[in-house]
């Protein structure tokens, strides 16, 4: 039995957060062109929505791997005071 859209969607590997971006301005562009369906719309809206949590998820990741370099000369997290 073949998998609907939303099972790959699930299964699908990580895309990297450039990858999101340019996913993210294609649905930009079509939505904006106005020549697409209110179906199609809808369903680009939803896909901007998610990819633009998958953005903020991998931000919110990057962030709590940030270092920064002590005078000492050591690595600490960011935040660390």
């Amino acid at each position: 039995m073949a998998k609907t859209k939303s099972q790959e969607t699930e299964t699908a590997p990580e895309r990297s957060i450039e990858e999101n971006f340019t996913r993210l301005e294609e649905i930009i562009k079509r939505l904006e062109t106005g020549e697409i369906s209110l179906e199609e719309a809808f369903a680009g809206y939803s896909e901007g929505m998610k990819l633009l949590k998958d953005c903020n998820d991998q931000i919110d990741r990057v962030e709590k791997q940030v270092l920064k370099l002590t005078e000492e000369g050591t690595l600490e997290p960011l935040d660390a005071r």
